[in-house]
């Protein structure tokens, strides 16, 4: 017999790692419950697109409001009782942070509660929320491992994924909600964030205007493709993280909460490339020099990303794959036809 059809709730559907992992989950056979606020914090008219392209699907249907409004997710949780939700929605930049902070709790502190709120009254079979990298803060030994100490974070966008994390994880303790939070690293690829410095250089590339180069250039990434996040999401859906029996110590090196059925997974390429390597990427996809316009460092930012991912092959097997050299190429090759250059 055919196994029913899966329900999974997408908060942030329509932004760059929402709108991948919705056609993904769409091509997989899922039904989709996508919300998305649609603000203007870039060209809402990407977003537009990205919606549209999802809801060419009958499997999918669009959402569009703010998880923060009282009463949104709970009435959403209520009536379609996700087996599957995956929070991606939030406020998202470093250096916005700083200009825009209210923002920020809005979005990711009470946007947050909100869906926590939602998940406690009908709680799906999995809940996972997206942390970031950016956690690590001041920590300067790498490859970060999930269990490393991350309390100096140095943006506020940082702190409210902090606390996203802290709250999630009483969540799971308080109520039995089996959760998976996952620190992303540096996410690239078509249908990209304008704000990002793969879509910025880009741009001052093909029209032959300078790019800001923050730390003079002396900065690496963990530059990771979006197909592979995706495909590491999508798989650790099934991995939902069950409470150990009293006393019992997680496995070494697992994330697992001692007190709870929460685990963080970092989902990066482990691979930490320097800025201007990547600059190199760009300049050899588009065919053009970038004029460099070498700055200081960015108040909030850090030197260097490295993500240690052996927690996450270990329970799903997955390794990400596409070097930087293709997934540029990629995102140019999309960039070219989306903007008909």
């Amino acid at each position: 017999m055919p196994q029913p059809q899966r329900t999974a709730l997408v908060t942030g559907s329509a932004g760059f790692i929402g709108f991948h992992l919705s056609s993904t989950l769409l091509n997989a056979g899922w039904r989709v419950i996508g919300v998305d606020a649609m603000t203007d914090y870039y060209d809402i008219a990407l977003k537009e697109k990205r919606q549209a392209m999802l809801c060419q699907s009958r499997s999918f249907r669009a959402i569009n409001d703010r998880i923060e409004q009282p009463g949104l997710l709970e009435t959403l949780f209520s009536d379609h009782r996700p087996d599957a939700v995956i929070h991606l929605a939030a406020q998202a930049g470093v250096r916005y942070s700083i200009e825009a902070p209210e923002s920020y709790v809005q979005a990711n502190l009470i946007g947050t509660f909100r869906l926590l709120e939602a998940a406690r009254a009908h709680p799906p079979a999995h809940l996972l929320l997206a942390s970031t990298s950016s956690v690590y803060g001041a920590n300067p030994d790498m490859p970060y491992a999930e269990t490393d100490k991350a309390d100096s974070q140095m943006s506020f966008y940082a702190a409210t994924k902090k606390a996203n994390e802290a709250m999630a994880h009483s969540y799971a303790h308080l109520y039995g909600l089996p959760t998976t939070m996952f620190r992303f690293f540096t996410v690239y690829g078509p249908w990209g964030r304008p704000d990002m410095a793969l879509f910025k250089f880009t741009r001052a590339i093909l029209s032959d205007e300078p790019i800001d180069v923050y730390n003079h250039g002396k900065m690496q990434r963990d530059f990771t493709y979006v197909d592979d996040l995706v495909a590491g999401i999508e798989k650790l859906i099934d991995v939902a993280p069950v409470r150990p029996t009293d006393g019992a110590a997680p496995p070494e090196g697992d994330s697992l909460s001692p007190v709870a059925p929460y685990r963080i997974v970092n989902i990066g390429n482990s691979d930490p490339v320097p800025l201007m390597e990547f600059i190199a990427a760009i300049e050899a996809a588009t065919g053009r020099a970038a004029r460099k316009n070498l700055m200081a460092m960015q108040p909030g930012d850090v030197p260097a990303t490295w993500a240690d991912t052996t927690l996450l092959r270990r329970l799903t097997g997955h390794i990400p794959s596409t070097s930087v050299a293709d997934g540029v190429a990629r995102f140019v090759e999309w960039y070219r036809d989306y903007y008909d250059l």
